[in-house]
């Protein structure tokens, strides 16, 4: 059984008063351990596809299976218990919060997680060294550059260790030298076992992922 799979998934909008497709259709299965790259011109639906893999907007129509489970009929608890268990969520602009210090931004996903606070250091110590920032755990994210505040988001989205990173446009703030650091990364967490779906617009992106996806239409037209 592959990790995820998208079955006949739609997703429609009304505008104007017509239905809008931003999703039409999509059939696709995704294997643990894959680093899959999305890609499609602007309005294609590649927003839309990694906010339905992450939990936060409902299909239309179709069903969204990871590890098993219809992830759009459990209640909301439980989608939001999903959401934290099994996706990390890396974003372009960072969202760090800037008057915490950078393990207390990693640490924030952990804060609804009954434990020691000394074992959510722990964790997100860990997670800093995986990225290579343990040394600057203590400082603020105004005094970092933006790879390195770029690397304390991939901390923060791998610290309850959930098997999806869900990456949007990871490298589109960041010049091209430290794109392909952060595509490295990446890669070498991939190696580790991770699987990544990546939203992106660089074609150079393409060669750290297994797999491109094509979106156009909403629609799946390569890389199945």
């Amino acid at each position: 059984m592959s990790l995820i799979e998208l079955i006949n998934i739609s997703k429609f909008y009304k505008s104007e008063g017509e239905r809008v497709a931003a999703l039409n259709g999509l059939d696709l299965s995704i294997e643990g351990g894959e680093f899959i790259a999305v890609m499609g011109p602007s309005g294609s639906g590649k927003s839309t596809f990694l906010n339905i893999l992450g939990g936060l907007s409902h299909p239309s129509e179709g069903e969204l299976r990871v590890d098993g489970i219809d992830i759009y009929q459990l209640k909301r608890e439980k989608l939001a218990d999903y959401r934290r268990e099994y996706i990390g969520f890396v974003f372009q602009s960072f969202h760090l919060i800037p008057y915490l210090t950078v393990l207390e931004n990693v640490m924030l996903p952990l804060v609804i997680i009954p434990s020691r606070n000394g074992h959510q250091k722990e964790q997100a110590t860990g997670a800093l060294h995986r990225v290579g920032l343990a040394e600057k755990a203590r400082r603020l994210p105004n005094q970092l550059s933006g790879g390195e505040q770029e690397r304390v988001a991939i901390a923060r989205a791998l610290v309850n260790s959930p098997p999806i990173i869900l990456a949007d446009e990871p490298t589109g703030n960041l010049d091209s030298a430290t794109g392909k650091e952060i595509m490295s990364l990446l890669e070498d967490l991939n190696s580790e076992g991770q699987t990544i779906i990546m939203v992106t617009h660089n074609p150079e992106n393409v060669a750290f992922s297994s797999r491109t996806i094509q979106l156009l239409d909403g629609k799946i037209v390569d890389g199945i």
